[in-house]
Parts: C-alpha cells; structure tokens; sequence
C-alpha cells in the first residue's frame, strides 16, 4: 500500500493574516501620507506652539528662554486699553456675525430653491468678496465710507465692513447644506395643514441649522481675527483687538503681545468648541426626527 502524500491546507488565521498585510505599494503610499500630513500640522502649528510657548518667556527681549514666568499674563490682563479694544472687538463681531447670518443664509436658501433672471452673474457677484484680495476689499470700503458715503470711521464702518465680507461665507455655506434637502418635507407639511411660517420653522430650519451654525462660527472668526479691513476703516476711538496687537508688535515682540495673543487664540477655540458641540446636537437632533 503506498501512501499518497498530501499538502495541508493552510491555516485560516496564516491566510487572513497575508490578506491583511498591506502590499509593499500600498504600504509606501500610506507611509508617505503619513509624512504629508506630519509636515502639514508642523507647518500649520509650530509657529502657534511657538507664540504660546514664548508667553511664558521670563524675558523682556524673548529672544532666548530665560525661565517659566506669568507676570506677562498678569500684565496683559491688567492692561486696560487691551481690555478695550476687546470689547470693541466683540462688539464688531456679535452684530456682525448676527447680520451676516441671516442675510446668508437666506441668500443660501433662495440661491439653491429658485430660479430668476440673471442668477448665474448674482452668483458671481456674491462670491466676489471671497475671491479678489482683501486689501482690495479695504480700500474699496475706504473709498465708499469716505468719498461716496461720507460716514466717519467708527465702530458702525468697522461692522458694516465685516458684514459685507463675511456673509458670502455664510451664503456658501448654508447653500451646500440646503443642496441635499429633501423638499418632499415640506409639501408633507403643507398638506398637514401648517403654513409657511409653520413649515419653515418646523422643517426648513432644523435641517438647515448645522450649516447655519457653521456659517455663523467661519462669520465670528472672520470679524473677531480681521486685520486689513479693519485697519482701513476704522477711527481713532475704534482699535480692535488684532489692531491694538499690531501696533505693539511694531514696537517690539514682548512676552506680553504673546499672552495677549494666547489669549486671542483661547476666545476663538472656546466660542469654536461651544459652535461645534451645539452643531453635532443639533445635526443628532434632525437625524433623529428624521
């Protein structure tokens, strides 16, 4: 009897284990990636670590590290005209995202529903202040308030400025969110027997209110970091706070431009963090009566 010699199958785990192993091209493809993206956050975020790390310099030149110090945190919050051109800064940016996120997002709406003569140069002109440069954009607000107008420089040229630049963003914004509605929702609405008013509050606006919230958020950002702008409208009595941060710095860069800086930087990543939390609540909210 002779015997018959047989291959084992392989094993089910071996064989799982070489389909799962990346193919070396594959494998140099992710690694590279990986590298990109190392590269970009470091390009992105070492000068910001930087600055953050440079407030708690203990040294008037902060050209070396000299030691670990908060006085300049306590000199930046103590310092009054700071503490004004902040207020005036959020004054600005409280009208101005509020007014730019309702002429936004209604411009998104009626730029995705409806149809009317000339729309497609409209839509060139709304996303006019996105496209051309800013300076740009400041001088031509310079030239209107000043020349056409005849307004003085304030706080109200300042917000009407930031208004005019920001609420294409929103329009963009909440035009995409509104490109996937379902308008079969409304009609369902319509023949429940609710009204317009009814139909949009109940209906429209929850499913539109991410982008809405998101608009708003790229809207405050926008008017609470602007620089160019502002400087070219506003007045005496109107520095803002990236303004205010300029004209220190071009006396020297001190621990205390850093803070105040820091600071800055802290306002923006909390109002940021509060913005996206109530859009994921929200956007759990619509799927959920969805």
């Amino acid at each position: 009897m002779t015997a018959v010699a047989t291959t084992a199958p392989p094993r089910p785990a071996a064989a799982a284990r070489r389909k799962l192993r990346p193919a070396p091209l594959e494998y140099g493809r992710r690694t590279w990636l990986r590298a990109v993206m190392v590269v970009s956050f470091i390009f992105l975020y070492a000068p910001i670590v930087t600055l953050i790390a440079f407030s708690f310099n203990n040294s008037k030149r902060n050209v070396t590290w000299e030691g670990f110090t908060l006085d300049y945190y306590v000199k930046a919050l103590n310092n009054t005209a700071l503490h004004d051109t902040l207020i005036n800064s959020m004054i600005v940016a409280f009208w101005s995202t509020l007014a730019s996120t309702i002429i936004g997002s209604l411009l998104g709406v009626a730029l995705q529903r409806f149809r009317f003569p000339l729309k497609g140069p409209y839509e060139g002109l709304i996303h006019l202040p996105i496209v051309i440069p800013e300076v740009c954009m400041a001088a031509a607000m310079l030239v209107f308030f000043a020349k056409f107008v005849g307004i003085p420089f304030g706080l109200f040229t300042i917000t009407a400025s930031h208004i005019a630049f920001s609420f294409p963003f929103v329009a963009v914004v909440v035009r995409s969110r509104m490109a996937g509605f379902d308008e079969s929702l409304e009609e369902a609405s319509r023949d429940l027997g609710a009204n317009p008013w009814q139909t949009f509050f109940n209906v429209t606006l929850p499913y539109m209110m991410p982008g809405v919230v998101a608009g708003a958020l790229l809207a405050f950002t926008l008017s609470l970091d602007d620089f160019l702008i502002t400087f070219f409208v506003s007045g005496p009595s109107s520095t803002t706070f990236p303004v205010k941060i300029y004209s220190m710095v071009r006396q020297s860069v001190t621990p205390e431009v850093n803070a105040a800086s820091t600071m800055l930087i802290l306002v923006t990543l909390t109002v940021t963090a509060i913005g996206m939390w109530f859009q994921s609540r929200s956007g759990k909210k619509s799927v959920g009566h969805g």
